[in-house]
């Protein structure tokens, strides 16, 4: 990518509040420790952990809601510490017993945080059209002891439910009586809010605002504030945090080599093996992608080597799958890049002068990839048209609510925060996610028998096993080619100490400082 440092340069990379704070003077929050200041990539759109979407979703109700247990840094093993919950503990296999902690009040004279409250929050979830849905999957009830004890029931065993359930995304517990006074779900204002910090005020594609919550009961956040500056481009971050506009902000890995030789004055570096995983979706249902033996074509024109290369810096290796660490699959089933085999594939399907639709999010690593994508599968004759496309269009694409354009869409450049068991980065690819979040079309019985059975299954070499088949379907389908799992880099103020979790998201209520 030719990045400019000139003004035009920076407005076109980082936006008119990029601009705005390249100019702001230099933020001095070691002075009076009141204020942190995060980059985030985009804006949020649904608060409501029923529909949550993207990163900030996630991020502003782990500040201003609660959850019965939290991770820790994704540097320190992922292990889970009760945090609503006092108690917490397994009875056995399906029954999880849970005790509230005191002093937990919903705003807006709503009361108390009550085990009611659990019970809805997750049943409301349970066997619903959310994308979260399959979180609580196995939830047979929660069961309402008293005020402030219940019992979860499982139908099943769910092995990954400590921490695919309760820590984040579905698990942010809401208030029973506001959500319903609100209709039963709620967008971009929380109904009643109870945590460290409560939303303050929301500049559209630009900042937002949370402040202290006086009548937060457990251990105090550091911060009176926090503010969350919205700059999509992880290369303007990168320069808008040059100009001390903020405490911290992730970064393109490409920018690795030259912050370790040139970092910025007190300043440190995060660099750790991430949960995210990078694919290339292939819609099997698009008119031109039909055919086993173009899609087939695709997988083997496509370029691995020059996209790590290219987009990575090197930094990290070609994916097996979607599971990574000791779960990883072996290898791929396409090992190598062979350009005569995919120009055959293509001459036996009897497919000339194929040119597709290439859809990704307009950040610079994204246009790399996709760049180099359309590059070598014009080596094998096929044209690649890249589409470049703003967050909220984006989403949209392979969203069945929005109309009938996720039946035809042909690729995707798609990236996800992968979580901390594999069946989490596996259930995107099941049956009934078409049309949310499966846009390849990818409908495999057997993909959804394994799944199944992995869920319950407590010995790791059978479950490991499990995943390597599933990931085996996924690629013979040809649905899918698996790009890398982007290395988490963080650049931050050298006094800070962030908390970041496993799917790469910052938990700010956590963030100290010297």
């Amino acid at each position: 990518m030719d990045w400019r440092t000139d003004r035009r340069g920076l407005l076109r990379a980082g936006g008119t509040l990029f601009a705005g704070l390249a100019l702001a003077p230099k933020f001095a929050w070691a002075a009076d420790g009141k204020t942190l200041r995060l980059r985030v990539s985009s804006d949020f759109q649904v608060l409501d952990p029923k529909g949550e979407i993207g990163e900030l979703d996630d991020i502003i109700p782990r500040c201003c809601t609660v959850t019965l247990t939290r991770l820790s840094d994704m540097r320190a093993g992922n292990t889970i510490s009760p945090y609503a919950a006092k108690v917490y503990e397994w009875k056995d296999l399906t029954t999880l017993a849970f005790t509230l902690q005191d002093g937990l009040k919903w705003t807006g004279d709503f009361g108390p945080v009550t085990v009611a409250d659990v019970k809805y929050s997750f049943e409301r979830i349970a066997g619903s059209d959310s994308a979260w849905a399959y979180q609580f999957e196995k939830l047979k009830e929660v069961e309402v002891v008293d005020e402030k004890s219940g019992l979860i029931h499982l139908s099943a065993p769910f092995k990954p439910f400590d921490v695919v359930a309760v820590p984040y995304y579905g698990g942010h517990l809401v208030c029973k009586a506001a959500t319903e006074k609100a209709g039963g779900t709620f967008t971009t204002a929380f109904p009643a809010q109870c945590g460290p910090y409560l939303f303050d005020t929301w500049d559209q594609n630009a900042k937002i605002t949370l402040k202290r919550n006086p009548d937060w009961p457990l251990e105090k956040p550091q911060w009176d504030n926090i503010e969350f500056y919205i700059v999509t481009d992880d290369q303007a971050a990168l320069l808008a945090y040059e100009a001390h506009s903020f405490d911290f902000t992730k970064v393109a890995v490409a920018s690795s080599k030259d912050l370790k030789a040139n970092p910025p004055a007190n300043t440190a570096m995060i660099q750790a093996a991430s949960t995210r995983y990078v694919w290339l979706t292939i819609n099997m249902n698009a008119p031109t992608l039909k055919d086993l033996r173009v899609r087939q074509a695709i997988q083997y024109a496509y370029d691995g080597d020059s996209v790590i290369e290219g987009a990575y810096d090197g930094l990290t290796t070609r994916a097996t799958g979607v599971v990574q660490g000791k779960f990883a699959r072996p290898a791929n089933l396409i090992g190598k890049r062979d350009v005569a085999k995919a120009k055959a594939l293509l001459a036996e399907a009897g497919v000339k002068d194929l040119t597709l639709q290439l859809y990704c999010t307009t950040d610079s690593v994204a246009q790399a990839i996709a760049q180099i994508i359309q590059a070598s599968l014009a080596e094998a004759g096929i044209t690649v048209q890249i589409q470049p496309t703003e967050d909220a269009a984006y989403w949209a694409l392979g969203d069945k609510t929005k109309g009938d354009g996720y039946k035809s869409i042909e690729l995707v450049l798609m990236n996800f925060a992968g979580g901390i068991d594999p069946t989490e980065n596996l259930v995107w690819f099941r049956p009934d996610q078409i049309g949310v979040y499966n846009w390849s079309f990818f409908d495999s019985p057997e993909y959804e028998d394994l799944y199944q059975k992995s869920l319950a299954e407590q010995d790791e070499a059978k479950r490991t096993e499990m995943f390597h088949h599933m990931e085996d379907l996924m690629e013979q389908s040809g649905a899918f080619i698996f790009i890398c799992f982007e290395p988490y880099l963080a650049i931050g103020n050298a006094n800070l100490t962030p908390v970041i979790l496993a799917d790469g998201h910052p938990d700010p209520t956590r963030f100290t400082a010297t």
